[in-house]
């Protein structure tokens, strides 16, 4: 069975010597003293390593069960649930009024990682139901919110997210479901939807759906769309579940992984909806839930990646295969183990050194949604909203393939199901997809959010990185990542000058180019991100510190990724540059 440890030593490293939190003046941060984080990150750690992970295989091999109209989640998954729920971990970030703890983003963002890590689809069911809460605190009367506030941040009652129909996902000004106004205030939902995640199951009194559809007469398209609150029993007037509203599970998808989670086909026959926000403003209210999904689906790139190297890298310390070319090195055995290996030292190293960088580069995204929501930063608002696509597509793209390096490692026993690390590639592969398939992120990057409030986010992004080098430049420990991430700064400013001088003639010349360059800046934020995290290793260092083998080690896996992987703006500018006409030159009929 695969294993787990939670990466508790490093968040602290990245939450206190990297972001320095506990120094931060936004508020609640002056809480967030090291013992206070260890001791939360060490008992999620604890949870999330001897309960979550070893449902994981549990969850991927049974899956969910549709019997007569209801859903069963895989054995051990309720009782862990309840487990989860007691500890108040649901809730570790929403408001005190409902029940909440009011602990920053930062720490929940943390927390959230070895959840994910553990068990992705496990943690899915709590996960979405913090999204829909999200929206609903956002958008929500305030007879909305204490109706279903405190029993969603408990997770006694789960949420979901309702967009996409059988013909219409990315595209959702085509969908169909409709709202007829029923003369009390409530609406009549009828229609289906399809790819919702934990739909339904058996974990929670009740389950509150947010489901787009369209009041008759309202604007076509996407300006038509509103927002309603469909729960599956409606809630009487004491708070307490009633009577079943007309929303069904028509099928359980089967797919390619997450199978622990309830992927549900679910039909609305005339259901009560109320709406939440105002009418035809629905997609307003739903990105509140969206931004923050992708938000934790790169997250889950991430972990992915995570929980893979782990079981990746003690497969290579154990396994015996071949010697060392240069001498061997187990000289008592057979043969040497497969770390020894160049080859196999790459595959680990492009592993570790990705999902350390991502690591610091999600918390320090986290960081920036508390300083917008808690201090009403919009600096930092704006520039969350541009990396927004980057941390969702480009770790996601990356978690999938380092889950694949890792499984690489094991040969063909990664191939079979034995060790279990099949799974992670079949879980991680439907992060690039969920809450907006990754070429939608990359459109939307450069389509939207680089020219967004005339490019002052971005210009800020690229003002942060020169700064960061010059404050640094004449530290000669520092050398080996100052000018790489020079060289990768200037290659992300050359491909935005390009779509500036060249978009504008043909748009096509910056959308075909749109997925390179999300690459392109992701590999620049995690570049900058070793970049901070190699200023606090060698402070460390320089004032003496008694752990002097971790900074070391920091300081080498970041040279790595500066000298082997950052490389790759290079080439991704390159195919920027090319612009559309290859990508456009044949006409359809000859594909």
């Amino acid at each position: 069975m695969p294993i787990y440890k939670a990466p508790v030593k490093d968040l602290q490293f990245v939450l206190h010597d990297v972001l320095d939190v506990s120094q931060s003046d936004i508020p609640g941060y002056d809480d967030m003293d090291a013992d206070f984080t260890k001791a939360v990150l060490e008992e999620s750690g604890k949870l999330t390593s001897e309960l979550l992970a070893p449902l994981n295989v549990v969850g991927d091999q049974e899956g969910c069960r549709l019997e007569n109209g209801v859903v069963y989640t895989p054995t051990g998954f309720k009782a862990a649930f309840e487990q989860v729920k007691e500890g108040g971990w649901t809730g570790l970030d929403m408001p005190e009024q409902y029940g909440g703890q009011n602990l920053p983003y930062v720490l929940s963002t943390a927390v959230g990682e070895m959840f994910s890590a553990s068990n992705q689809a496990f943690t899915m069911y709590q996960g979405l139901t913090h999204g829909a809460a999200a929206a609903i605190l956002a958008h929500g009367t305030d007879q909305q919110k204490d109706t279903y506030l405190p029993k969603m941040v408990s997770c006694e009652w789960t949420g979901t997210m309702n967009l996409t129909e059988p013909h219409c996902g990315t595209d959702l000004g085509l969908m169909r479901t409709k709202a007829d106004p029923a003369g009390d205030g409530s609406y009549k939902i009828s229609g289906q939807k399809i790819f919702i995640s934990s739909g339904d199951h058996d974990m929670a009194d009740n389950i509150v759906h947010l489901v787009l559809a369209k009041i008759p007469g309202g604007p076509e398209g996407i300006k038509g769309v509103s927002l309603f609150i469909v729960p599956k029993f409606i809630v009487k007037d004491d708070g307490t579940p009633g009577e079943r509203n007309g929303v069904s599970v028509g099928a359980l998808e089967k797919k390619m992984g997450i199978h622990g989670n309830s992927t549900c086909v679910l039909n609305y026959d005339e259901a009560t909806g109320y709406l939440l926000g105002e009418e035809n403003k629905g997609m307003r209210a739903m990105f509140t839930m969206m931004n923050e999904a992708r938000l934790g689906v790169g997250m889950q790139g991430l972990s992915a990646a995570e929980a893979a190297y782990q079981n990746a890298v003690e497969y290579a310390k154990d396994r015996l295969q071949g010697r060392d070319v240069t001498g061997t090195k187990n000289p008592d055995g057979p043969a040497d183990p497969l770390i020894v290996h160049p080859d196999i030292r790459r595959s680990l190293m492009d592993q570790k050194s990705f999902v350390e960088g991502a690591r610091a580069f999600i918390l320090w995204g986290a960081q920036m949604i508390d300083a917008a929501h808690r201090s009403e930063d919009k600096d930092a608002d704006g520039l969350v909203s541009l990396l927004t696509p980057v941390i969702k597509g480009f770790l996601t793209d990356e978690g999938y393939d380092m889950t694949v390096l890792a499984q690489q490692v094991y040969g063909g026993h990664g191939y079979i199901e034995e060790h279990g690390m099949s799974q992670f590639t079949r879980d991680a592969r439907i992060a690039m997809i969920y809450e907006g398939a990754n070429g939608v992120q990359a459109l939307d990057l450069v389509g939207r959010k680089l020219a967004q409030d005339g490019g002052k986010h971005v210009m800020a992004f690229f003002d942060l990185v020169k700064s960061f080098c010059k404050d640094n430049g004449d530290d000669d420990a520092m050398a080996d990542f100052i000018e790489p991430l020079k060289a990768a700064s200037k290659d992300l400013q050359t491909a935005s000058m390009y779509f500036m001088q060249n978009g504008v003639k043909d748009p096509n010349h910056a959308l075909a180019g749109s997925y390179d360059f999300m690459h392109l800046f992701g590999h620049v934020c995690l570049g900058l991100m070793w970049a901070k995290m190699a200023k606090a290793a060698t402070s460390q260092l320089a004032a003496g510190t008694s752990d002097a083998a971790f900074c070391e080690t920091k300081l080498t896996t970041g040279r790595y990724y500066m000298a082997r992987r950052l490389p790759a703006t290079g080439m991704h500018l390159a195919r920027i540059q090319s612009g559309a006409d290859t990508v456009m030159a044949l006409h359809a009929d000859a594909f």
